[in-house]
């Protein structure tokens, strides 16, 4: 089964203003997702491979929420391994196979991490059992082969030629593990792409505001609201999937009064630090007091976190506090030999993780760090289904199991295929890849530029390629940002749905990452790119500029601030591109 990733798998402002009219037609569509994280992106993929008209919409950009700020790994769970939770470990480490071996290969990388020891004996053979167990469910997973390296031991003189910044007093050894990291943002738009691929309607910053029943009760369909225009909309849908995450239960008071799923919203804090402020060649990987801790070497950068933090303010931006910088800090400068300082910071994430709440623990106080990380599907009204839980590695079986539930007894005769689905980039991806070096040589790029390339569009860097030839402008590096291409804008918005500046600084070439300025030095060639894409005129070049200022700015302030209740109020202060309308509950 083979996607026409040439035509249908571009998302684009056209592809989106014809995806809202044949969604919103008389035939109506057999699945309506709403959310487009990495777990509606992924329902949207295993719909439209079944062969169901699917429509996907989400109120703000792709992966806007929860799915643009994880650890950006994906691995098995070693940490709940150690609480015992067998099935969740060994799911995620066969999704861990499949994306590294078949359906993501570009953007998946196997990465090595070294898990410190304090003491010599008795730690190192109860931690050798752990991760050799998990090495082995991932062999099983997998099929009987090896996806990644397994376990190597090393005494303190081996662990300080992997990670030659590590502090002395914090280890005696160390065991080395695999698993794997992901540009988490990426993926889920390379999902939604590989969706409309085959057929799937999607439209971002479409926000559903209301639910449509029969007489009988039974979820017909829904309004939505094309956040760009403003114009209304209404959906026939056979089903609704709600994907939203952190929303979920804002999206199922549009349908009910009574209570569905429940979330819990827990935030992972990040920071950013050069690559060369730490010497190793090796991840880390250990717990804390709190949670875990993930140092996490990029092409140009460390992703140090993270937190694990209940939090009630505002879903929508939730930000890095002063508190949250200084205590993952504090824990990397436990590991650091050369302690970092907030000056070696380049920028901070943070990100929601949607916990389920069980059942039993409804209206009392419950440490997020408790609550499983598996997931629900759940009828929330005839018509109408939500899935909650689980985490990026699994969105694929997550997936499986919504579309599952929602066919009900027609899914053993339409059974998921996504197993063998490769997503944009994939199919041919090995072969271009073994040119590497023939494609620096061709193109006049070093080593470094070809595999970072590689990595973001596997076999559709021969499209950017094509591109530059027919004009060579499009090879030129951004004058602000030159670790990016002027094609990785363009592509950015005829290729994967970006509608506004902040779309391409935060997740598409994510300079909100890795510049201290977020991107915004590189603001004007950007938007230059953009307007002539798009149509923008000078008005609209400036607001768009002026709301990313704004943004930054308001993370910058937020920073400063101790509480999420401060942090959330500065930043609710900046005005958002696409601002979401009030939804009407059921009564």
């Amino acid at each position: 089964m083979t996607a026409t990733f040439t035509t249908q798998s571009q998302l684009s402002a056209q592809s989106r203003r014809q995806a809202l009219d044949a969604m919103t037609d008389e035939a109506g569509v057999d699945i309506l997702v709403i959310g487009g994280g990495v777990t509606g992106a992924g329902i949207a993929l295993d719909a439209a491979t079944r062969g169901l008209r699917t429509a996907i919409v989400e109120a703000g950009d792709w992966a806007a929420g929860t799915s643009a700020w994880s650890s950006k790994l994906v691995h098995g769970g070693l940490r709940y391994l150690y609480n015992l939770d067998f099935k969740l470990v060994a799911e995620a480490l066969k999704e861990r196979g499949l994306l590294l071996e078949r359906t993501a290969p570009h953007l998946v990388k196997a990465q090595p991490f070294l898990w410190p020891l304090k003491m010599p004996v008795v730690e190192r053979a109860y931690s050798a059992v752990g991760i050799g167990m998990y090495d082995t469910m991932a062999f099983l997973g997998a099929g009987g082969h090896r996806a990644v390296p397994a376990q190597r031991h090393f005494s303190k003189e081996g662990t300080k030629r992997v990670f030659p910044g590590i502090k002395d007093s914090a280890f005696s050894g160390a065991i080395q593990f695999y698993d794997a990291r992901v540009d988490d943002a990426r993926l889920v738009i390379d999902l939604v792409r590989t969706a409309a691929g085959y057929g799937a309607l999607a439209a971002s910053r479409t926000q559903v505001t209301a639910i449509e029943k029969d007489a009988s009760g039974r979820v017909t369909g829904a309004q939505i609201v094309d956040l760009e225009t403003g114009q209304e909309k209404t959906v026939r849908a056979g089903h609704i999937i709600n994907a939203t995450g952190v929303w979920t239960e804002e999206t199922e008071s549009m349908a009910t009064s009574n209570k569905g799923l429940e979330v819990l919203a827990s935030k992972g804090v990040h920071i950013i630090v050069p690559r060369e402020r730490i010497k190793a060649s090796s991840g880390i990987f250990t717990k804390t007091e709190k949670s875990v801790l993930f140092i996490i070497p990029w092409q140009r950068y460390w992703i140090i976190g993270t937190t694990d933090t209940p939090y009630t303010e505002d879903r929508e931006r939730p930000v890095a506090t002063k508190a949250d910088i200084r205590y993952v800090l504090d824990q990397a400068n436990k590991l650091i030999a050369d302690e970092l300082t907030e000056d070696d910071i380049i920028s901070t994430y943070a990100g929601l993780r949607p916990l389920l709440q069980p059942v039993a623990k409804k209206g009392e106080a419950a440490a997020s760090t408790k609550v499983s990380r598996e997931h629900t599907v759940m009828e929330i009204a005839p018509g109408m289904s939500a899935i909650a839980g689980g985490k990026l590695t699994t969105y694929r079986v997550m997936a499986q199991d919504a579309v599952d539930f929602a066919l009900g007894r027609r899914a053993k005769n339409l059974p998921s295929v996504t197993e063998n689905i490769k997503l944009v980039g994939a199919e041919g991806y090995e072969a271009l890849a073994s040119r590497s070096e023939a494609l620096a040589g061709e193109n006049g790029w070093g080593a470094d530029r070809v595999e970072h390339l590689l990595e973001r569009y596997g076999s559709e860097l021969a499209d950017i390629i094509a591109l530059i030839e027919q004009d060579s402008s499009w090879g030129t590096p951004l004058a602000e940002a030159p670790q990016f291409l002027r094609a990785d804008v363009l592509q950015a918005v005829r290729a994967e749905g970006a509608l506004h500046l902040e779309d391409v600084l935060v997740r598409r070439i994510r300079l909100d990452l890795e510049a201290k300025d977020r991107g915004l030095s590189a603001a004007d060639e950007i938007i230059e790119i953009m307007a002539q894409e798009l149509g923008w005129d000078e008005q609209t070049c400036q607001q768009e500029k002026k709301l990313y200022g704004e943004r930054v700015q308001a993370i910058a302030a937020a920073q400063q601030l101790t509480t999420d209740s401060e942090a959330a109020a500065e930043v609710l202060g900046a005005t958002p591109v696409a601002p979401r309308q009030a939804v009407e509950q059921a009564h």
